[in-house]
């Protein structure tokens, strides 16, 4: 009988397809981490406030620059962290909102806690910072040029130039600006001139008095918008009060009834001009100048200043009444009497005795 012997069967190989799939499995799995990682710290950056410099802290991108150089300007200006990783993450934040082509150029605001998707918008909204210029009721155009000269930011173009030449810039033809701005707070961005906040409070006067002069009073005596605007700011200058705005207007109104000189010390103050230190005198009432209503009749030859809406409104409806006269109490108001009698004793009492 013959022996059989066993025959070793060979030792199993480990499949090489089994070992590749599961380092590719892996690889995937260590892809999937690492990209689920980046999403989330992307996502958590794009979202995170910015480390912005101080409160008051702005951005100036000038016209054309690409949408890489803006992101390198904020690295610059410590908007933005250094590193390979935040530069790209600002790459794909302008691809996912759409925006790196479309970016606005302009002054942005970089309040403390805005996020790099806050930004982008504001970029792309061309939400670009606003600016505050205020032209105050009463101002003369020389208080308002000299405002505009210190008005930080604003390109200035006016220093130099006439009044005259300004007002035809802006289409006055007479070459006259007193009266013709209207005081309100005008927004101008950077880039923007002192010439440009000028234009916008001419045309915004022009608007204000068409509009006022085709509802006046049926009665007034005023014959033209511009007599309107003159009265309007002797009105504006001689009161604060707005309550008081229309009796004033309705004295001025009924002196140029009764052909009366206005005799009001502010035109006489005005035609001073650099020769007013504070207070008028006797010599300054009789002293002659186009301005002063103490030795003319009618109005002056123009306004004395920048009159608001509410005066313009007043001297176009003047309150009724027989009053002729008025004096200054000493605490902001007036008093009115329809008398030269009663008047005297008014000076008397609030002016002539007032004590220290």
């Amino acid at each position: 009988m013959r022996k059989r012997t066993a025959r070793k069967r060979p030792p199993a190989r480990v499949s090489r397809v089994s070992v590749g799939g599961v380092a590719v499995l892996l690889l995937l799995i260590g892809l999937m981490a690492g990209a689920a990682f980046a999403w989330l710290d992307y996502d958590r950056y794009t979202h995170a406030p910015l480390p912005v410099p101080s409160a008051d802290a702005t951005t100036d991108v000038a016209r054309g620059t690409s949408y890489p150089l803006i992101v390198a300007q904020l690295r610059r200006e410590g908007v933005i962290a250094g590193g390979f990783r935040y530069a790209t993450y600002w790459r794909v934040l302008g691809r996912e909102l759409g925006v790196a082509g479309r970016l606005h150029a302009g002054e942005y605001a970089l309040p403390q806690g805005i996020t790099p998707r806050e930004l982008l918008r504001r970029m792309a909204d061309g939400e670009v910072v606003q600016h505050r210029f205020t032209i105050v009721d009463g101002w003369t155009f020389r208080q308002a040029r000299l405002a505009l000269a210190n008005e930080p930011g604003l390109e200035q173009t006016l220093p130099g130039a006439s009044d005259e030449d300004i007002a035809k810039r802006v289409g006055i033809a007479d070459g006259r600006p007193e009266g013709w701005f209207l005081p309100e707070t005008y927004a101008w961005v950077k880039g923007e001139s002192d010439f440009d906040v000028l234009k916008r409070a001419h045309l915004a006067m022009q608007k204000t008095l068409e509009k006022l002069w085709v509802a006046r009073a049926g009665d007034t005596e005023l014959e033209t918008p511009y007599q309107a605007l003159i009265l309007a700011s002797i009105v504006e200058k001689e009161t604060a009060q707005p309550a008081e705005r229309p009796v004033i207007a309705g004295v001025f109104a009924r002196r140029l009834k009764f052909h009366m000189r206005l005799q009001t010390d502010p035109t006489v103050i005005y035609g001073m001009g650099d020769g007013y230190a504070g207070n008028i005198r006797r010599a300054d009432l009789e002293t002659d100048t186009p301005f002063n209503t103490y030795t003319r009749d009618g109005l002056p030859p123009t306004p004395i200043a920048l009159p608001g809406a509410v005066a313009i409104e007043a001297a176009l409806h003047p309150a009724p009444g027989d009053v002729l006269y008025f004096v200054a109490r000493g605490d902001g108001s007036h008093e009115f009497t329809p008398t030269l009698e009663a008047h005297n004793r008014a000076v008397q009492k609030y002016q002539l005795r007032r004590g220290p």
